[in-house]
């Protein structure tokens, strides 16, 4: 590591403890925006004792088909509004470069990317973003109610 990237990282050691609080504040938005929307789940700690700095909020959407609720649709009503979220991850079995190498696994990886969505979860999102991300979703499900 060159001296400038730790002086960097050295600096930034200072505001990690805001800059994680401001993280676990977006996680509680999340869980208290969808903590009435039964078709979502958002992500916790697997234990009580861990202590989850949130680098990254995200949900996993039941899909409805009846009511056109899925998290492909949630996304782009978040798209259309301009706000940025992305599915989960690509499994790696399922990678282009991978597909001829066997697969020894469940279908867990790609359960989530099919329903996982990750959130804005910047440490610099403000209260006017978390009214725009609110209302995106109020609208969302209200639409399919």
């Amino acid at each position: 590591m060159s001296t400038i990237c730790a002086g960097i990282g050295r600096g930034q050691m200072e505001v990690l403890d805001d800059h994680v609080a401001l993280r676990r504040k977006m996680h509680a938005f999340y869980v208290d925006l969808f903590k009435d929307i039964a078709t979502v789940t958002v992500f916790e700690p697997p234990k009580d004792d861990c202590f989850a700095n949130y680098w990254l909020s995200s949900i996993v959407v039941e899909p409805n088909a009846a009511k056109g609720i899925n998290r492909e649709a949630l996304r782009l009503a978040f798209e259309q509004a301009n706000i940025e979220c992305r599915p989960l991850w690509k499994p790696m079995h399922l990678q282009p470069i991978f597909e001829k190498y066997p697969y020894y696994g469940s279908t867990v990886a790609e359960t989530l990317f099919e329903k996982g969505l990750c959130l804005p979860s910047g440490s610099n999102l403000t209260n006017v973003d978390r009214e725009r991300i609110s209302a995106v979703v109020h609208a969302f499900f209200k639409q399919r109610n």
